[in-house]
């Protein structure tokens, strides 16, 4: 009597097969995942750009319409009508509150501002939102306000939000330490 024997192969990968396949994507994935690291940080760049651009416009038609920059007059308003809210902001120069009144509120020809509209409170709103957008890069909302006419300002280290000279109109992100892709500190955008 003959005795075969048959073998079944269980069909599978070997360790070696799998270790290879690892091995392959472990490779793709170092390739990959810098470009979305760096698509990241082109996103934040981008959006600060987009922001400096629709503030600095706004701020340009602001002083078109008053033939001064915001905050060089104080927003309170004596009266708004329609029994709207008066801007609150008492400081010139260097107020944010005063430079936020004039930007998100209808304001008069001298920049004192409501919260409605007539045929004196003809101007703006400038911004849509009262609270203002946060840098993308440095993640802070604070307006450092400046009186000193500098048109080559930098930001401050440590870096903050936002940065406005009153004489010279000049809006910048304050981030005078960190640099973007291009090695440009994020001051100079």
């Amino acid at each position: 009597m003959k005795l075969t024997i048959r073998r079944t192969f269980e069909k599978g990968f070997t360790l070696v097969e799998l270790l290879i396949v690892v091995i392959i994507l472990a490779i793709l994935a170092a390739i990959v995942v810098p470009q979305f690291a760096s698509s990241t940080d082109d996103a934040g760049v981008s959006s600060l750009d987009t922001t400096l651009n629709n503030v600095r416009a706004s701020i340009e038609l602001y002083k078109h319409h008053h033939g001064d920059y915001p905050c060089k007059n104080t927003s309170v308003a004596s009266s708004c009508p329609n029994s709207g809210t008066a801007g609150t902001g008492t400081g010139v120069l260097t107020d944010s509150v005063t430079f936020m009144d004039q930007m998100a509120m209808y304001t008069d020809k001298d920049g004192k501002a409501c919260s409605t509209t007539d045929a004196a409170f003809k101007f703006g709103p400038y911004l849509k939102k009262r609270n203002f957008e946060a840098n993308p890069i440095t993640a802070d909302n604070v307006i450092v306000m400046l009186s000193t006419g500098d048109l080559v300002m930098a930001g401050d280290n440590p870096a903050a939000g936002w940065k406005f000279d009153v004489l010279t109109g000049r809006f910048i992100a304050n981030d005078s330490v960190n640099v973007d892709i291009d090695g440009n500190t994020y001051d100079s955008h």
